[in-house]
């Protein structure tokens, strides 16, 4: 049946099904870390740096990843992403008295190398598989994918707690690992061998990115993640458990759910932005959902200020802020495929996930620092400070007046 199908179909399914596998361990792996070394006893602050350089390297790597990817073709990027992540996951399946904290931090930077190599080619490689006169078929893909990759994210943090209380810390990482080899392989043999390849070798120097508006959409990105980072990474857990008594399960679950629930918005959006009326959404929708979110994080932000029932407001804030959120995040995710440049593809969506994973860097740093200092209320408002800025770069996004291709 599977042979019968569109060869760009059969691709597309095969980059997918790479990339739902990566995201299952990525998600499972991290609720594996926090809940073990918690168990182990190590302070909160020894479980946050576990996950810096995850963070860090995924700066370095979407903008480097993007040139491997052009130069050497997506399939082999997203393999390397794949090994590297097999590689990690074996580096944690050590005596208990080899994970040290620096053996653990080294291991996390390589999954996050792995992770971010394995975004930047799965996005990438939709915009080789679907024709350029296609937009709303590209927009409605690149949702499928994002909202799928956020909604098995979440099914991961659950996963990662069953199989921690099922089989433990190392047969969890040696089973994952294993999954995830029988994924490479089909992966190598087969996924097409040029997919992505730029038709010139670029430069180093070319994986900055010369297009106005990339450059436009990866700082209206930095900072719309850095908004949502800012109060939802660190401050939020902390909230829940100290103001309202939440206990780990609790709040563990309720983040999971979120993160499902605006994965399953994410999948929906082209029909919430545009498809039903036949328009391609461009940089006016993007002005105009920045616009909304940041209306609704304001609110939020008096709302808790005032300690107008907080709780409540915590509660339904956050799953509306998460689904207003979602969309900005696809509509995103669809701009910066149809802006990229067809031949390369991989260079404009690198350097555009890097400004993504900067802003994280920034609002994950940024939310301990100003709840420790000034509380929630004061975290929303430097969130609404970011969606701000993130409304006004979107100014300088092309619109356009196109029927939506079919």
């Amino acid at each position: 049946m599977l042979s019968q199908l569109n060869a760009n179909v059969r691709q597309y399914m095969l980059v997918t099904f790479n990339y739902w596998n990566f995201t299952l361990t990525d998600g499972a792996l991290r609720m594996l870390v926090v809940l073990y070394f918690y168990d182990l006893g190590y302070s909160t602050l020894s479980i946050a740096s576990l996950f810096l350089f995850y963070e860090f390297f995924g700066v370095v790597t979407n903008l480097v990843g993007g040139w491997l990817g052009a130069r050497l073709g997506l399939n082999r990027t997203m393999n390397i992403g794949l090994g590297m992540q097999i590689v990690a996951l074996l580096m944690l399946a050590v005596p208990v008295s080899w994970l040290s904290i620096a053996w653990v931090m080294a291991a996390q930077a390589l999954s996050g190398i792995a992770k971010d190599l394995n975004k930047m080619s799965a996005k990438s490689a939709i915009k080789t598989l679907v024709p350029e006169n296609a937009q709303g078929a590209l927009f409605r893909w690149i949702a499928v994918l994002t909202g799928s990759k956020n909604a098995l994210k979440g099914v991961g943090f659950f996963l990662g707690g069953a199989l921690l209380s099922l089989l433990g810390f190392r047969y969890s990482v040696l089973l994952m690992a294993a999954v995830l080899l029988l994924v490479f392989i089909g992966s190598i043999v087969n996924l097409k061998g040029d997919l992505g390849k730029a038709k010139t070798k670029p430069k180093f120097g070319e994986m900055f990115s010369k297009s106005r508006s990339v450059n436009i959409l990866s700082a209206a990105r930095l900072f719309l993640f850095g908004a949502r980072d800012v109060w939802f990474v660190v401050a939020l857990p902390v909230y829940l458990a100290s103001v309202f008594g939440w206990d780990h399960s609790a709040v563990g679950g309720f983040i999971a759910l979120w993160i499902i629930g605006y994965g399953v918005v994410q999948g929906f959006a082209p029909k919430v932005t545009g498809s039903r009326s036949n328009i391609t959404p461009d940089g006016k929708s993007a002005v105009m959902w920045a616009g909304v979110l940041g209306l609704i994080t304001a609110g939020l932000a008096l709302a808790i200020g005032q300690e107008w029932h907080p709780q409540w407001v915590m509660v339904i804030g956050l799953m509306v802020f998460g689904a207003v959120f979602a969309i900005n995040s696809s509509l995103h995710s669809f701009l910066i495929v149809s802006y990229a440049k067809g031949d390369g593809v991989s260079l404009d969506v690198g350097f555009y996930y890097m400004a993504n994973a900067m802003g994280r860097l920034i609002g994950t740093v940024l939310s301990g620092w100003v709840f420790q200092s000034l509380g929630m209320a004061a975290c929303l408002w430097v969130s609404f400070a970011f969606i701000v800025l993130t409304t006004f770069i979107s100014l300088g996004l092309p619109v356009r007046d196109k029927k939506l291709a079919q």
